[in-house]
């Protein structure tokens, strides 16, 4: 389970045996939620949030500052979800400390 950003108390991470559309897991304060990054061409058209069903989901104060964060750093996601998935190379977590 590599994690690949943290974020004033937000986590973001992959899971090992994932699967496509690219999507990032987000865990703050003891709740997570699933964010996909839908492409086209690319570019990023939409950030869709889904639930995982064995946690509680974040507020959606915390799910619009993870989106947000997504939006932000998608193209550093989708890096090392190229590179841990496509490449199987290990990837690094990345800690954040300025505000967006």
């Amino acid at each position: 389970m590599p994690k690949i950003f943290e974020y004033f108390g937000f986590i973001f991470y992959f899971y090992s045996n994932e699967h496509e559309p690219i999507h990032v897991h987000v865990q703050h304060g003891g709740k997570e939620s699933i964010f996909d990054l839908i492409m086209m061409n690319g570019e990023l058209l939409e950030v869709r949030v889904r639930e995982k069903k064995s946690a509680e989901p974040l507020p959606e104060k915390d799910k619009r500052i993870a989106e947000e964060f997504i939006r932000k750093y998608h193209k550093n996601i989708i890096d090392k979800w190229v590179k841990f998935f496509i490449m199987k190379q290990a990837v690094r977590s990345t800690n954040i400390k300025k505000k967006i």
